[in-house]
Parts: structure tokens; C-alpha cells; sequence
């Protein structure tokens, strides 16, 4: 790959792009966290400036905790569609943003444990939509959704999950996956749920390897069928493990931002994003929880072109294979490949 010049952060900021490895909750900026914040008083400050400390992660147990936390102001109806609908706004706007598989944890709204805090189920699923469709009118953005389970609630979210997943089946709804703590919390236990979505035509993108050894990626490619893992980082640490991801073509979502804030990496410059490339590996370049890490997709791209020594040419590249991984429809993908064609003249 050249590597001088390199891609300037304004090829990059309209760069068209796909989005495949970004939360729901973790997307809500400070500006939407403030509002829902004042509407539910409590933990977390509705102040922009006490928000950007309550932001600032000593580990991954502590930006669970802070989630966690932004999660519990995500009360009623109202509040997942105005997320969704401004997420939506912000990734159109300024980040060229053209699809987007957006991970949403419904157990965590839902509440089946505690009905008396959580909503209903048709409630959540008919606020995101109807999210996702005004989103596509307004903005041109197609959004579409992955479902998944926070693996520190164990079975019980598991099997809430699968439920919500095939009896209440958002028409958007295309992924089934596995997010929070990666230690203490084994892929095995999923086996049946996620053979029971990829038998409903969900695909498997579980998180893997983030917080933990290459294991938890084989884990995840043997037992739950994954055909695209989340971070991935620990692959690094095995090269058979990297042969066989670049020979299955199985693509990582690498969110390097977010890798240094948990701690899965300790700075940049130790990323193994470069590793992954040099072995041959799909790599997919994502923001995972943009506000809460300080970043933005169009950054996380200045980034890559930054450990990859990328020029306009190489980041174009990654926009394309950003797409090509995704679950769109055929002819979204042609489109957005289309614009990011036109894009790089």
C-alpha cells in the first residue's frame, strides 16, 4: 500500500461508508444523552462537561458500569426513537454514512424481569423502526439491525433474546450477536440460540477475542457459526488463527479507538490492525461506541490511514470492503459502491 500521501480527513469526511460494528445506546452522543438525562434525573449528569468525565473509562469493567448506566435512561418508547432517529442524523450527517447494521440490546429495554421498568416488546421494536424508516427518508441512510445478547445476564437475556429475535422480528432485523463482557461469560453456553437464529436466516456476528485470547474467536467461528467477529484484537496472538480468517475471508470489525479505551490495547501504536492486514485478513474499520470513546467513524478511517500509511486510494479500499462485508441488500451494496467510486473519481 503507498504510503505518502496520506488520505486527508476531508476525502475522508465524504467518503460514502457502511457502519457494521456500532452500538445502539453507545451511540447516543453527549447532546442525546443530556436530553435523555433530563428527562429521567439521576446518575448520570445532564451537563455536557460533567458528561465528558463521566465518560472517561478506567477499564472495560468501568465503561460497562458508565453503559450500563446511559442504558437505564432508555425508559419509554419515546426514548429509543428519538435515539435512533438522531443517531441516524448524526452518522448522515458529516460522516457520509450511507448503511448502517446497528447493535441494539433490547433485553436491556425490555426488562422481561422487571415489567414494571421495562417496555413491551412490540413497543421497542415498533419505535426502531419506525426510527429506521423515517431515517431512510429524511437522510438516505439504510439502517438495519442486529440483535444481541449481553452475555453478563447469561441464559435468561439469551433466551429473551432469541425470543424477541423470531417471535417479534423487526422487518429490519438481520444479525444475531453477542456483546459485554467477554471473561467469565462462554461462547459455548450460546450454541442453541445462535443455532436457532442462523435456522431463522439471522446472520452470526458475535463480539470475540476483545478482552480475551484467540480462543474465544475459535470458539465463536466453531460453535456459533460467526461470519464476522467483533474486534477480533487477540487474533494477533495466533497466526493459525489469522491463516484461517484470511483464507475463510471471515472479516474482523476493527474499532481501534475503542480498543485503547478498554483496554484491550494499550495505545495506537500497538494496534494489530496492521498485523491483520499484512496476514491477508478482511478487515472492516467501525467506531463501536463513537461518543462515549471520544471519536467518530470518519476518525477511526484517519486512524487506519494513520497505522496503515494509507493514501486516498487505500482508505477507499476499506470503505469498499466495509460495504462487501455488510448484510445489505444487492442493490444497496451496488449503490454505496457506486458513490464511493464516483467518490474517488
Amino acid at each position: 500500500m503507498t504510503a505518502q500521501p496520506r488520505a486527508t480527513p476531508a476525502f475522508i469526511a465524504g467518503l460514502p461508508k457502511a457502519e457494521l460494528h456500532v452500538h445502539h445506546v453507545g451511540s447516543a452522543s453527549p447532546r442525546m444523552v443530556a436530553e435523555l438525562a433530563a428527562r429521567h434525573p439521576g446518575v448520570v449528569p445532564a451537563d455536557p462537561e460533567l458528561l465528558r468525565e463521566f465518560f472517561a473509562f478506567r477499564d472495560f469493567a468501568h465503561f460497562i458500569e458508565v453503559y450500563l448506566a446511559v442504558v437505564d435512561l432508555i425508559r419509554e418508547p419515546e426514548d429509543v426513537r428519538f435515539l435512533t432517529y438522531e443517531i441516524a442524523r448524526e452518522l448522515h450527517e458529516g460522516q457520509s454514512v450511507r448503511y448502517a447494521e446497528l447493535t441494539c440490546t433490547p433485553y436491556t429495554s425490555v426488562l422481561p424481569d422487571d415489567p414494571d421498568r421495562g417496555m413491551a416488546i412490540e413497543a421497542y421494536t415498533e419505535a426502531i423502526e419506525d426510527a429506521r424508516l423515517a431515517a431512510e427518508r429524511d437522510f438516505g441512510l439504510v439502517l438495519r439491525w442486529i440483535y444481541d445478547i449481553p452475555g453478563e445476564s447469561g441464559i435468561p437475556a439469551a433466551d429473551a433474546t432469541l425470543r424477541f429475535a423470531l417471535d417479534h422480528r423487526p422487518d429490519g432485523l438481520i444479525g444475531f450477536g453477542l456483546g459485554g463482557p467477554e471473561i467469565g461469560v462462554p461462547r459455548e453456553q450460546f450454541v442453541p440460540h445462535f443455532q436457532a437464529a442462523r435456522a431463522a436466516g439471522l446472520h452470526s456476528v458475535p463480539h470475540a477475542g476483545e478482552t480475551t485470547g484467540p480462543e474465544t474467536i475459535w470458539t465463536s467461528l466453531r460453535d456459533l457459526g460467526a461470519e464476522r467477529i467483533g474486534h477480533g484484537t487477540s487474533a494477533a496472538q495466533d497466526p493459525a488463527l489469522l491463516a484461517h480468517l484470511a483464507e475463510t475471508r471471515i472479516p474482523l470489525e476493527v474499532c481501534p479507538s475503542s480498543n485503547v479505551a478498554t483496554r484491550a490495547v494499550a495505545t495506537l501504536a500497538e494496534h494489530p490492525l496492521a498485523q491483520f492486514v499484512e496476514a491477508g485478513v478482511v478487515v472492516t474499520i467501525n467506531s463501536d461506541d463513537p461518543p462515549m470513546f471520544g471519536t467518530t467513524l470518519n476518525r477511526e478511517y484517519e486512524i487506519a490511514a494513520d497505522l496503515l500509511g494509507l493514501d486516498d486510494a487505500g482508505v477507499t479500499d476499506l470503505a469498499r470492503a466495509g460495504v462487501e462485508a455488510s448484510f445489505a441488500p444487492d442493490d444497496v451494496k451496488a449503490r454505496v459502491l457506486a458513490e464511493i467510486d464516483a467518490h474517488a473519481g
